[in-house]
């Protein structure tokens, strides 16, 4: 490592004065930033800890919304039980450590393209809510690392719409635990919405050929001679782009059948 400034303000007026200094980075629970600086990838001389801002933790379920904060724990998450396919995600999310450290807010804003929970926010249309704005899901992620999100602005919230059922399945990558793929299902009044993680070189993405099939049918077998595009898809040593193109049909039939 080497030497940084670190703050941990107790609120968010107050990060965001620290985030204004040159070279300043936010922190949430560190899973990503504090192996990225150890690797010397990235070495901001200020780290500003979102971690004791009390408005920016905790889950709140009103109605059919479930409001999480931006600095609340995946385990926290799992713990408050908001709905199905959101409580097995953030309870399968690396390992206990990883759980009761890292945070919703440190995940979706660096839109790791294996994270699980871009896929749940783009599945159920969440609203990534920010010091100074509301973003849609379909408008915030924007490829791999990248999001809507400016400069010195720091995701306070996440609101979901809560699904009549939902499913997450990952198939893990076993080293990292992230998702060699991981597809979200969610069915609402209106239609159903899938999105798929760690499969795409453009990262999180929704497969809108099996959203208006299962809308009609919702069952495994209606995507049974479905196919995803596998030419934009991602090919390394743990896959190649046909192998993930096949997950992402047989992950999406899990997730319905066990949804339903």
């Amino acid at each position: 490592m080497y030497n940084f400034d670190f703050v941990k303000p107790l609120n968010v007026a107050d990060a965001l004065v620290a985030l204004a200094s040159e070279e300043a980075q936010a922190l949430g629970g560190g899973q990503t930033l504090i192996p990225t600086m150890k690797q010397r990838l990235a070495s901001p001389e200020k780290l500003v800890s979102l971690s004791g801002i009390s408005e920016m933790q905790g889950v709140d379920i009103s109605g059919n919304i479930v409001t999480i904060g931006g600095a609340t724990t995946h385990a926290n998450v799992a713990l408050a039980g908001a709905f199905e396919g959101l409580t097995g995600l953030a309870g399968g999310i690396g390992d206990p450590a990883v759980r009761n450290r890292g945070t919703i807010g440190g995940s979706l804003a660096n839109n790791d393209p294996a994270a699980c929970y871009p896929a749940a926010a783009l599945a159920t249309g969440a609203t990534i809510v920010t010091n100074d704005r509301e973003i849609d899901a379909d408008d915030y992620f924007q490829g791999m690392f990248t999001t809507a999100l400016e400069d010195v602005e720091i995701i306070t919230a996440v609101r979901m719409p809560i699904p009549q059922v939902s499913n997450y399945q990952k198939f893990e990558q076993p080293a990292s635990r992230f998702a060699l793929v991981g597809v979200f299902v969610a069915k609402y009044a209106d239609g159903v919405r899938v999105a798929v993680t760690g499969a795409s070189e453009n990262g999180v993405f929704r497969w809108s050929e099996a959203e208006g099939v299962l809308s009609t049918n919702f069952s495994a077998d209606a995507i049974l001679g479905m196919s995803v595009d596998s030419s934009e898809m991602i090919s390394d040593l743990h896959g190649t782009k046909e192998y993930r193109a096949n997950l992402v049909r047989v992950l999406t039939g899990r997730a319905v059948s066990s949804a339903s």
